[in-house]
Parts: structure tokens; C-alpha cells; sequence
């Protein structure tokens, strides 16, 4: 090997000598890291309209009352429809924005009570807007209004006397 090479590959070699003792050498070195969390409003629901099926008298055979989430009334049987106001339920349910949640109606029937008396009436075949099912509702911009329908069942004057049906029922809202 020539001079000049020799001495090129002691310079190579020493340089790569101090690197690697100066790297091993070194202290530890601290790096800063950003956390981030944010709260998001509480789902919720709460009943803004209650279900009205309105005024009305049945008729010899009784029948049913239908009351979509739009709230129209269509009657099925010999009920007469009175003077008065009638309107589905609402609902304003709440949340972080655009979030999906499932609507879950009753599944059984619902008992409708005389306020004076042990007579009854039945509400079945309940429906809503958004439709019930997973994921079908969705907040925009932290809200939406869902809409609840039935349909109530009437018996006789004999079954179903006059006066006030008063009753409860649950709507579950689950947020995906």
C-alpha cells in the first residue's frame, strides 16, 4: 500500500474510532410530547311533546286509532274523532355532533289507563322518525328531533267509558 492510502485508511480508522466513543459517550436527551383531550357534551333525551291520540268516542265495535311520528290520525272501526288536538310524541335528543345512535321502541304492548276506574285501552304497533334500528339516528350539529307514533286500541263504550287514559312508556336511545 502506498503512503498516502495508509494514511487515508489511519485517518478513516481513527475518525471512525472517535465517533463511535463520543456516540457512546453522550448523554440522554429529553423530547417534549403534546397530550390532548377534549369533553364532549352528554347524550341525552328528554320528551318535548307528549303522545296525544286527541279527543274521541268509540263506537259500538270499537276499533283502533292510528297516530304516525307525522302526526296524522287515521281511525280504523266505529270510533268518532271530537273536536281537539291530537300530536305524535317528540323527543330532542342530544349529543356530540354527528353521532349515531340506535332508536328501540316498545316491543309489547302498552296499558293505557282510566284515571277513575279499572278500564283500559292498549297501545301497539309502534313506529318513529328516524326509523327504529341501530345506528339510524344522527345528530347534526348535536340534536335531532325524533317523532313517535302508535296505534291505540279501543274497545266498546262499555269497554273504554269516558273520562282520561293516562299511561307511561320507554323509548332507549343508544349511542354508537
Amino acid at each position: 500500500m502506498t503512503a498516502k492510502l495508509k494514511f487515508l485508511s489511519l485517518g478513516f480508522l481513527v475518525l471512525f474510532n472517535l465517533s463511535h466513543t463520543h456516540a457512546q459517550g453522550t448523554l440522554p436527551i429529553g423530547a417534549t410530547g403534546h397530550v390532548y383531550a377534549e369533553i364532549i357534551p352528554v347524550f341525552s333525551a328528554n320528551e318535548i311533546t307528549r303522545m296525544n291520540f286527541g279527543r274521541f268516542s268509540p263506537g259500538p265495535q270499537g276499533g283502533r286509532i292510528v297516530l304516525s311520528p307525522q302526526g296524522t290520525v287515521s281511525v280504523q272501526g266505529s270510533i268518532v274523532i271530537g273536536v281537539g288536538s291530537h300530536n305524535a310524541a317528540s323527543f330532542a335528543v342530544t349529543g356530540d355532533e354527528d353521532a349515531s345512535y340506535s332508536i328501540s321502541l316498545p316491543t309489547d304492548p302498552v296499558l293505557l289507563r282510566h284515571t277513575s276506574s279499572e278500564k283500559s285501552m292498549l297501545i301497539e304497533e309502534w313506529n318513529s322518525w328516524p326509523l327504529p334500528g341501530p345506528g339510524n339516528g344522527r345528530l347534526q350539529n348535536g340534536i335531532q328531533m325524533v317523532n313517535v307514533g302508535a296505534t291505540l286500541k279501543v274497545g266498546t263504550i262499555h269497554d273504554n267509558p269516558a273520562g282520561v287514559y293516562t299511561g307511561t312508556y320507554i323509548i332507549t336511545f343508544d349511542f354508537n
